[in-house]
């Protein structure tokens, strides 16, 4: 069954499509307009990852950096022991990417509320090339201490996101795309840090009214994806959880832990290498408190390359049909365990 609360054009051919980055764009203005100890700071990045909204309407509450990472969140740092919720923003290539140290030693070893905002994120960026596709990102931030790691569904989400982050007072990492992706959730989706939504949960007529026979645990845009494959595999009549876990760290460990059990196998799907992503982090958890087979579907340690993102998503096994693929591997494993 399907979670009511989504995107009733959900499955149309002329689904809205946006990028992240403008949820978080419209939720940075949000947050702003909510609290004046907000401000920003960008890495000479100021439009294209969506901060050019809040710098238009609060510009004694803006800093450009120029292209100067470390220096940002750094300044970021102090901002933020003086009692600031700064927001910092660039490509997820170079913040966290390249200013990794800093972003430990300032924010999270003080453990100060700054929030990384990582645009530009993973192969869909495209023809930008290796060079600025962010694939080891989630792995560097979920494995620093204090740090929150999200990873948005779609722009809604993320706007949701941006306004949580910004009461949490917490360190905090945003992973947002450059290129459109569906957008699968409404204004009333609930969104909650730290806990994954149950989009879909078998279907009756696939299941004769039992669980359903394996999970699909995705982040970002591949959680349309593993819908979408929810809906095929239903019409062969086999039925599949699908989760939205939009929260790497802290981890909905209940909710994983549940379907592990319900559900005895688990695909996961990221657009991120398949080395300390979500995958790795739900493989931890099962691991150590009901193991059961698993599938990660994720960059298969590597680095991208130039291309368009469709092109890249089925040359990199980031599709729907690897999903699946997936799906049907975990279930044969599961009948031999």
């Amino acid at each position: 069954m399907i979670n009511q609360t989504l995107n009733p054009k959900l499955f149309d051919e002329d689904i809205e499509q946006a990028p992240s980055r403008n949820g978080f764009g419209e939720g940075l203005v949000i947050a702003g307009e909510e609290n004046p100890n907000i401000v920003g700071l960008c890495a000479d990045l100021t439009e294209s990852t969506r901060m050019e909204a809040f710098k238009n309407k609060f510009p004694e509450r803006f800093i450009e950096v120029g292209v100067a990472e470390q220096n940002m969140v750094t300044v970021a740092s102090g901002m933020a022991h003086e009692g600031k919720i700064p927001f910092t923003s660039s490509y997820a290539t170079f913040s966290p990417g390249r200013n990794w140290e800093q972003i430990r030693t300032t924010i999270c070893y003080n453990n100060v509320p700054v929030k990384i905002i990582g645009s530009h994120s993973g192969i869909s960026v495209g023809a930008d090339g290796a060079t600025h596709q962010a694939l080891e990102d989630i792995a560097m931030m979920r494995a620093l201490p204090n740090m929150v790691v999200i990873v948005p569904a779609d722009s809604i989400e993320a706007k949701k996101a941006t306004i949580a982050i910004a009461k949490n007072g917490l360190p905090s990492y945003l992973r947002l795309s450059r290129d459109k992706v569906p957008v699968i959730t409404t204004e009333n989706s609930p969104f909650e840090i730290g806990k994954a939504e149950v989009l879909w949960n078998g279907s009756p007529s696939a299941s004769s009214g039992q669980l359903p026979s394996a999970t699909i645990i995705a982040c970002g845009q591949m959680v349309y994806m593993a819908l979408m494959v929810a809906k095929q595999l239903e019409e062969d009549k086999i039925s599949v959880r699908v989760i939205n876990c939009h929260t790497i760290k802290p981890m909905d460990t209940k909710t994983i832990l549940a379907s592990a059990e319900e559900t005895g196998a688990i695909v996961t799907a990221e657009e991120h290498q398949v080395n300390g992503g979500l995958g790795s982090a739900v493989a931890e958890i099962v691991s150590q408190s009901y193991p059961v087979p698993i599938k990660i579907i994720g960059i298969e340690d590597t680095f991208g390359e130039s291309g368009a993102p469709s092109e890249l998503l089925k040359k990199f096994g980031l599709t729907q049909e690897n999903i699946k693929k997936a799906v049907l591997e975990v279930l044969r494993r599961k009948k031999h365990v």
